[in-house]
């Protein structure tokens, strides 16, 4: 029978195997993303960004990286270093955003920014627990930062890698009790020498080789350690709890618009859903309530006509929209409200969900170019 000391040298062994493994496997078959400095610009002394990198964690946050891409660009060309975003208008800062979702962290990217410039040197810090103190970072992007950009041996522990570590060692406590797990082993996996490039690879095996379903297992450079693939099917892990049935909420949206195809917007209040975000008039519905129905419940009197209704799934809740739309003549807006020109609307701060409502009002409204 082996010994605790013979059992603990054993699993340090398996751990520093596959931390070997992947970063041979990461330095052939890493992903080319743009805010990414790959391992050979690494090993010339090439030094990741951290402004760069920190606006890809937080803009990857909930969001694919085939979507974020070319927001990525869009910033960068606007706003290319940190003090260039913190010294930006919100409001152009919410409209660069607009259509990447969960609006609140361009909220926190722009008090983030402004915080970071305050610092010494105007840098972020190079640690976890001093990133964490700005807005809008939590342990994981800390952690990511921390090791991307600076080198720091943190555990980053994202969706992709949970699915590859549950995987490696079968672990079956369900989600989310199986964190504390899944830490503790990236922890004694971990590359010490190349924290960066251990985090992403680990990343990269997840969104490439080890996906959610049909995973490529036969190309995996982990296979022969792999528990799952030894005694069952990974597509049993990570395991989950039953998802919660979604509630539905529904409302009214109007779209007013002039003989010049101006549209009636709003701004929403700067806390809360869709925060500090550009509208068309809608009933007062939430995440916990229902906005009235029908044409009756329009802003002001009209001749609003029915013109379909869109669907839309936020985090928690989904909503079904009744849209009206009406021809009004052109005038002073009522008190709170602006008129958008037909060739300026592209550019307005508009969430998801509204563009999808003046979309079925007016086909092609928010696809025109300036």
């Amino acid at each position: 029978m082996a010994s605790p000391t013979d059992s603990r040298k054993h699993a340090a062994d398996v751990d520093g195997r596959i931390a070997e493994l992947l970063l041979a496997w990461y330095d052939v078959h890493h992903r080319e993303l743009p805010w990414r400095t790959p391992p050979a610009d690494l090993k010339r002394g090439i030094r990741p960004d951290p402004y760069r990198v920190w606006l890809s964690e937080i803009m990857l946050q909930q969001t694919t990286v085939e979507a974020v891409k070319p927001y990525f660009r869009a910033f960068l060309e606007k706003w290319p270093t940190v003090r260039s975003l913190a010294d930006a208008e919100a409001e152009d800062v919410m409209k660069a955003w607009a259509g990447l979702g969960y609006y609140s962290r361009a909220r926190n990217l722009k008090a983030c920014a402004e915080q970071v410039v305050q610092l010494p040197g105007g840098r972020f810090p190079d640690s976890e627990n001093g990133l964490r103190e700005l807005p809008g970072i939590g342990p994981y992007t800390a952690a990511a930062i921390a090791s991307i950009a600076f080198g720091r041996p943190a555990a980053v522990v994202d969706g992709n890698v949970e699915r590859v570590v549950t995987r490696l060692f079968s672990i079956a406590t369900p989600l989310p009790q199986a964190k504390v797990e899944i830490r503790a082993h990236v922890e004694r996996m971990l590359a010490a020498a190349r924290p960066g490039d251990f985090a992403q690879a680990m990343m990269d095996l997840g969104a490439t080789i080890c996906t959610p379903r049909r995973p490529r297992c036969m190309l995996c450079p982990l296979r022969d350690d792999c528990s799952a693939i030894a005694h069952g099917d990974p597509e049993l892990y990570p395991v989950k709890p039953a998802k919660a049935e979604k509630p539905m909420r529904r409302g009214a949206a109007f779209v007013a618009v002039t003989p010049d195809g101006s549209v009636l917007l709003r701004k929403r209040p700067g806390k809360g859903l869709l925060g500090g975000m550009t509208e068309v008039p809608t009933t007062g519905w939430t995440s916990r309530i229902d906005g009235a129905t029908g044409a009756a419940s329009a802003p002001f009197p009209a001749s609003w006509r029915r013109a379909g209704s869109i669907a839309h799934v936020f985090t928690h809740f989904s909503l079904d929209l009744e849209v009206y739309r009406a021809e009004v003549p052109p005038g002073a807006p009522p008190q709170g409200h602006f008129w958008s020109a037909a060739v300026a609307l592209n550019g307005e701060a508009l969430p998801t969900v509204m563009k999808k409502v003046i979309e079925a009002a007016i086909p092609g409204a928010t696809k025109r170019t300036r």
